[in-house]
């Protein structure tokens, strides 16, 4: 017998997921440089620390983040807005999750500028 409080049928666990998402790209403060330690609550693999300047631990600690966050606080605390901009397009992410951060911030769906040296 179904409870009818369940996700409907054929459905998908990322199509239930809730996703946080920032509501200024100028909110997110977060470290951008050394090395951090993320919360439990974000990342419980084992080891949460990553060096922010290796650029293969830096985007891999923005995909933890962005994916596990429960919080608009979280997203405040560990993502920088313009190293996020930077990363967006290299990001593996939920097509979902990043749909629901590109209709908030229409400019990650374009590459940022680069400067002319």
């Amino acid at each position: 017998m179904s409870s009818g409080n369940g996700a409907p049928p054929g459905s998908r666990y990322v199509d239930q997921r809730h996703f946080v998402v920032a509501a200024a790209l100028s909110d997110l403060q977060g470290p951008v440089r050394g090395v951090v330690t993320l919360d439990r609550s974000l990342d419980w693999s084992g080891d949460s620390t990553y060096d922010l300047d290796d650029a293969g631990d830096l985007q891999l600690m923005y995909q933890t983040v962005l994916n596990q966050a429960n919080s608009v606080a979280d997203l405040c605390r560990w993502l920088h807005g313009p190293t996020l901009r930077r990363l967006w397009p290299n990001l593996w992410l939920p097509a979902r999750l990043r749909a629901l951060w590109q209709a908030r911030f229409p400019e990650l769906t374009t590459p940022p500028q680069t400067l002319a040296g």
